[in-house]
């Protein structure tokens, strides 16, 4: 039981904090871009014809919820669900490194912060970078089966080099972070959107900076709240 309190409890505080934390750096630029975007893909926004546009329209918003209160609450718990996921992965990797004798400090989670953004993040956007609604692109089973190919690789790479002895082995992580790069991630036809090209471009450089803050937020944060219930576990034994 201690054990499991020393991963879910880093993981789940974090998660909330850094996904409450996530959601303020997107409503500085990304979310804006967002629902700009999606007025491009509103005929009666846009100023573009199509032939149900109005049965189209009104189909899409009762999928979707409106751009206030339930929009932003749904994209907070969103937020911390999947932060509570990631802080899981950060909480098992620091619970096996204090196993191992390694001390884990903020320095610790801000490079294991950094790997989670190049993992994640970066090096996917390499070939599949974020979209804004209505930007062209490949068939969804493609692009997911590229991106989770990627991830796999990239950890699997960025493991090798940090954590293997042999030279070869190390060699064969940077291998591994190239594959996905030439396999190629799935291309559409054509290229382009609704939006304008700028729009696309700030979404693309938005999302990556948000990222990466989120990332460097949450790894020293995790590893400070695993630091911290662990010496208090530790000297609750020791009271024992």
């Amino acid at each position: 039981m201690a054990l499991l309190g020393r991963i879910l409890l880093p993981a789940v505080i974090a998660g909330l904090i850094a996904g409450a934390f996530l959601t303020g750096l997107q409503h500085i630029e990304v979310i804006p871009l967002i629902y700009e975007a999606e007025t491009y893909e509103n005929p009666a926004a846009a100023g573009h014809t199509h032939d149900s546009g109005a049965g189209d329209a009104h189909e899409t918003e009762s999928r979707t919820p409106d751009n206030g209160l339930e929009r932003a609450a749904l994209t907070l718990l969103a937020n911390i669900v999947a932060t509570i996921g990631f802080g899981l992965l950060l909480s098992v990797a620091f619970v096996v490194l204090a196993a191992k004798g390694r001390a884990v400090a903020w320095r610790t989670g801000l490079l294991w912060g950094l790997a989670g953004f190049v993992i994640f993040n970066f090096a996917p956007a390499l070939g599949l970078p974020p979209e804004l609604p209505g930007s062209d692109a490949a068939a969804l089973e493609g692009r997911q089966g590229w991106w989770i190919l990627t991830v796999l690789l990239t950890a699997l790479g960025l493991g090798l080099i940090a954590f293997a002895r042999p030279l070869y082995l190390r060699a064969l992580g940077g291998v591994a972070l190239i594959i996905p790069h030439l396999i190629g991630a799935p291309a559409p036809d054509h290229h382009g959107g609704l939006a304008p090209e700028e729009m696309a471009e700030r979404f693309i450089y938005a999302s990556l900076a948000t990222s990466a803050a989120f990332w460097l937020a949450l790894g020293p944060l995790t590893a400070f709240l695993h630091q911290r219930i662990s010496r208090a576990g530790q000297g609750r034994i020791s009271a024992t």
